[in-house]
C-alpha cells in the first residue's frame, strides 16, 4: 500500500491530488494541515491535523507514510530532509526558487536512501518545464520563452495571492507570446517563477524567461502597474499589503481558464484548460502514481518523466495539448 500523506491538503491543489490519488489501485490519501475545523473535508479521503514546522509533529505524521505531497511553503527544505531521511518519496509544488534551491542540495541524501524528490510539479513550474523540453529537444540551443496566462476569476487562497504581490517588481522586461484560442497575442510582463531559473541547467539551454498574464488586459496593465518599483514599494508596506490581500479574496474579475505556452525558435507548445489549482493537483497525482518506480534522487519534473507522454495523458483530462512537430502540423488533444 502506498500511503501519500499531502501537506497543505486542505486548500484546491492538495484536494484536486487527492481526487485523482483515491481513484488509483494501492494508493491510501491523508491530507493534513494545521487547522483542519476550516477545511471543506475530502469525500474518502483520511484527515488529520499536522503542523509540518514542529519537528515532532511531522515525525509522528510520517508514520507508514511511504509519500509526501507538500502544498504548502512551510518549512519545505527541513520537511523534504525529515522525508529522505526516513527514505519517503517527496513532490513539491512549489513555485519559488529558494525553496526548490535548498532541496536541491539534498540530492546525495536522497540517493543514499533510494527515495526521490520531484521538483516542480504543477502547472508552473511542472507543465510548462514539460513543454519546455518538449521544445528544446525539437529546437536546441535557443532561448527558451515562457507565457504564463492566469484567470483572474479563480479564487484563490491567501496564501497564493501573497506570493504573486511578492514576486511584483522583482524582476524586468516585458514581450508578446502567442496563446491558444481565444487569447492571442497577448503582452507579458517577466515574473520570478522558478522554472527559468532551473530549465537552462536541467536542459542545457542558454537561457529561459518567464512572462505573466492575465485574462483581462486591464487587469494585466494593473498588475504591470503594480510592478514598477514605487508601487512595489508601497505594496510591501505591511497595512496596505494587508489591505489588498483581504480584498484580493473577495473580489474575482475575469474567469477562471488558463493558458501555458513555450516558444524555443520554430518550436511551440502549449497546454490550456480551466483551474489552474486543477491542473496543478491533477499532475502532482500522475507524478506520485509513478513515483516508485523513479530514479532516485533529487529531480525537477523534466528530469523524471517523457513530456510528451505525461502531457498527452493529463490533457485527457480535460485539458487542450499543442505541440508543433517538425513538419509545422499542429497536434491537440482534449
Amino acid at each position: 500500500m502506498n500511503t501519500v500523506l499531502i501537506l497543505g491538503g486542505y486548500g484546491a491543489v492538495g484536494r484536486e491530488a487527492a481526487a485523482v490519488l483515491i481513484g488509483y489501485p494501492g494508493i491510501r490519501v491523508i491530507v493534513a494541515g494545521r487547522n483542519p475545523g476550516r477545511a471543506r473535508p475530502v469525500p474518502a479521503v483520511a484527515a488529520m491535523r499536522v503542523d509540518a514546522a514542529d519537528p515532532e509533529d511531522l515525525a509522528k505524521a510520517l508514520d507508514g507514510v511511504t509519500t509526501v505531497l507538500m502544498c504548502a511553503e512551510i518549512d519545505n527544505a527541513q520537511v523534504a530532509r525529515t522525508c529522505l531521511e526516513r527514505g519517503i518519496g517527496y513532490v513539491d509544488v512549489s513555485a519559488s526558487h529558494h525553496v526548490l534551491a535548498e532541496i536541491q542540495h539534498l540530492d546525495d541524501l536522497a540517493r543514499e536512501r533510494g527515495a526521490t524528490a520531484a521538483l516542480s510539479v504543477g502547472l508552473v513550474p511542472g507543465i510548462t518545464n514539460l513543454l519546455a523540453r518538449s521544445c528544446a529537444e525539437r529546437s536546441p540551443a535557443t532561448e527558451l520563452r515562457i507565457g504564463v496566462l492566469l484567470g483572474s476569476g479563480e479564487r484563490h487562497g491567501r496564501a497564493a495571492i501573497a506570493w504573486t504581490l511578492d514576486g511584483l517588481g522583482r524582476l524586468d522586461g516585458s514581450w508578446t507570446m502567442s496563446f491558444p484560442a481565444p487569447y492571442g497575442t497577448r503582452t507579458v510582463h517577466r515574473f520570478p517563477f522558478s522554472d527559468q531559473y532551473t530549465l537552462p541547467r536541467t536542459l542545457g539551454v542558454p537561457a529561459a524567461r518567464t512572462g505573466l498574464c492575465l485574462d483581462s488586459r486591464i487587469t494585466t496593465g494593473l498588475l504591470a502597474a503594480a510592478g514598477r518599483p514605487a508601487a512595489a514599494r508601497l505594496l510591501r508596506r505591511r497595512q496596505v499589503r494587508d489591505l489588498l490581500l483581504t480584498a484580493l479574496e473577495k473580489i474575482h474579475f475575469g474567469n477562471d481558464r488558463f493558458a501555458v505556452t513555450v516558444n524555443a525558435g520554430t518550436a511551440r507548445a502549449s497546454l490550456s484548460g480551466r483551474l489552474q489549482s486543477r491542473a496543478t493537483g491533477r499532475a502532482a497525482a500522475l507524478l506520485i502514481r509513478d513515483l516508485p518506480g523513479l530514479q532516485p534522487g533529487v529531480r525537477h519534473i523534466e528530469q523524471l518523466v517523457d513530456p510528451v507522454a505525461f502531457l498527452t495523458e493529463l490533457a485527457a483530462d480535460g485539458f487542450e495539448l499543442h505541440i508543433d512537430h517538425d513538419d509545422h502540423l499542429e497536434s491537440g488533444c482534449r
